[in-house]
């Protein structure tokens, strides 16, 4: 029976706290999620939800998918209710998916509680709706819902519901962890014990797992291990509480762990790309720690772990990074041995095998650094600054030369507060002295500073302050401590990150400034040069 993965982002991982889609963001997830080559994508609830109704109208004249079917999802019958009087039922049908997913109750507790109905009309629900359906020409997915809760609270019963729904015409049926309590070994212990009591064959039955344990993906794989063949998950785990199976992990242990091709062919390696589209779309920062698809993922920090990748770096990386669309990365920090630097300065284009002075003077440069508060680890730019200097011997050429620098934060009468800065630099033989206000004083600085440097550096026009990070250093304390500042700059078609470290945060400032434009111009490849 053939494999299927079943994404459900834009239903149950739309339940995440803070998470809000419109129909255009529904329609641009959906087309990712085909480019990951998933072979099913739930829309919604169409009938229940007014956005999730217009998504599916809007779906059966924008969306041309290639590798995925669109689901619309609903509930049985009401209780008491003809199926075909059911409104419910009918935006089902009144959706067009080719396929349809039903929630059903599989533990006898919430039929009688909060369904407030008998076990024999449940199943009657399950039965009436799943066959009127599939004699509509609908493929039919049933989910248990607290079916492992269910089952070890009254095995029959939920035994009852999923022979119910599979005997109905039900393609699958899905045996979900609704509130995410389940370990691995009772994920398998439930569905051994299923198998057992009814005969259904393993391949029938498709899993949807919580995150509540923190077991969500590890479920699903012994699910999977268990002789499961339909999964469910959700793009980077969203999802109400803790959230859902990260499809993304689900999919990537699949395939390179045991072995299955779940997705068609190049697939895979779109994974990074549609996980951090999917998140910019939720307006929700990538984790950078996620499991194959985070910018750490495949990041090294130790100098040992540097002098194995070295030698083979699939001594320290479970996969070959490149098979997901991910990239290896060396840290550089105090941690940083001569493996680690020699490496990371590779990966920036500046080869220091054959300079082995240099290698010495930069990693001891590095950890007298990080030893005073400086951090590498996120500046490459700076990093890559200091390279080139020993690399030549000399300081880096600045685009200017500062004779000094001034600011002032006015508190008004009216409660505005005003920051100016005036700097005064030399560039290319000429005295520049400009004047500028910021909402802060290091915005106010860096503006100052960009229009003394205009006249002679026009392509600063293309640079901007995407972020601005401070952070007192440990150990230091109170307003006299030592501050540590991140500046991350735009342009010239990338972004890079610089540091400046300081007991004075505007001094701080300046020096991740002052490399965040000597870098950009040097990417820009512009000739610098200093009137000092």
């Amino acid at each position: 029976m053939t494999f299927q993965v079943y994404d459900t982002t834009l239903r149950d991982g739309a339940q995440r706290e803070g998470l809000t889609y419109s129909v255009v963001d529904k329609l641009a997830v959906a087309r990712l999620l085909d480019d990951l080559g998933v072979g099913f994508i739930e829309g919604g609830w169409p009938g229940a939800v007014p956005k999730d109704t217009e998504f599916f109208r809007r779906a059966r004249t924008e969306l041309e998918l290639r590798h995925a079917i669109l689901v619309a999802f609903g509930a049985t019958r009401k209780a008491g209710l003809a199926v075909e009087d059911d409104p419910q039922v009918r935006g089902l049908l009144d959706a067009q998916t080719p396929a349809v997913a039903l929630v059903a109750k599989a533990d006898l507790r919430h039929v009688e509680r909060a369904l407030r109905t008998t076990a024999e009309e449940n199943l009657a629900m399950i039965r009436d709706t799943v066959s009127y359906l599939v004699a509509q020409g609908r493929r039919v997915f049933v989910d248990g819902e607290h079916c492992y809760d269910g089952f070890r609270f009254d095995p029959g019963y939920t035994s009852a519901v999923a022979e119910t729904a599979l005997a109905a015409g039900a393609e699958r049926f899905v045996l979900c962890d609704t509130n995410g309590g389940m370990l691995p070994s009772q994920v398998t212990a439930v569905i051994e014990g299923l198998v057992a009591r009814t005969g259904i064959a393993p391949e029938r039955l498709g899993m949807h797992a919580q995150n509540d344990t923190a077991c969500a993906v590890a479920n699903t794989i012994a699910a999977v291990e268990a002789g499961v063949r339909h999964v469910q998950g959700t793009a980077n785990g969203y999802g109400e509480r803790p959230g859902n199976a990260d499809i993304f992990a689900i999919v990537a242990n699949l395939q390179l762990k045991l072995g299955m091709p779940v997705l068609p062919e190049g697939c895979l390696e779109q994974m990074v790309r549609v996980s951090h589209a999917i998140a910019e779309i939720a307006n929700i920062a990538p984790d950078t720690h996620q499991a194959y698809v985070g910018a750490a993922a495949f990041a090294h920090k130790a100098g040992l772990h540097a002098s194995a990748i070295k030698v083979d770096p699939l001594l320290y990386n479970h996969v070959e990074p490149t098979v997901v669309g991910n990239d290896m990365r060396i840290l550089v920090t105090e941690m940083a041995g001569r493996a680690s630097i020699e490496l990371k300065s590779r990966e920036l284009g500046l080869d220091l095998a054959g300079h082995p002075d240099t290698l010495s003077r930069v990693t001891g440069r590095v950890k007298e650094l990080e030893a005073d508060g400086w951090s590498f680890e996120a500046a490459d730019a700076s990093f890559e600054l200091l390279v080139r200097s020993e690399l030549s011997g000399a300081a880096p050429v600045r685009p200017f030369a500062l004779e000094s620098y001034r600011v002032i934060v006015e508190h008004r009468e009216d409660g505005a507060v005003v920051s100016e800065a005036t700097v005064k630099i030399r560039v290319r033989g000429e005295r520049v002295i400009a004047t500028a206000e910021g909402n802060g004083p290091v915005n106010a600085l860096d503006e100052a500073l960009r229009v003394g440097l205009a006249r002679h550096y026009p392509e600063l026009r293309e640079f901007e302050l995407a972020d601005y990070k401070v952070r007192i250093l440990e150990g230091s304390h109170g307003t006299g401590a030592v501050t540590r500042v991140l500046v991350e700059t735009a342009g010239v078609g990338r972004d890079w990150t610089t540091v400046g470290v300081h007991p004075n945060v505007v001094e701080a400032s300046w020096h991740a400034l002052v490399d965040a434009l000597t870098y950009g111009l040097d990417r820009a490849r512009v000739p610098g040069g200093t009137a000092a």
